[in-house]
């Protein structure tokens, strides 16, 4: 009777084993998440419009003082 009560308990141990095993394994080797993604810039850039702005100023005003 004890010998039959081992090998359902060993056969048992041993499913559970191989049912269990799969998932932790892949807990274990998994990927870490992906950082998360940077932060928008701030503001917006207007380098090139307060240059053509500038630009047609300068030249209006080149145009004022030479027709005076």
């Amino acid at each position: 009777m004890k010998a039959s009560r081992n090998k359902n308990l060993l056969k048992f141990i041993i499913l559970t084993v191989l049912l269990v095993a799969p998932f932790t394994l892949s807990y274990v080797f998994a990927q870490p998440t992906p950082p998360p993604p940077p932060p928008p810039p701030v503001g917006v850039p207007i380098d090139g419009g307060i240059a053509i702005l500038l630009t047609g100023l300068a030249a209006y005003g080149a145009k004022k003082y030479l027709n005076k």
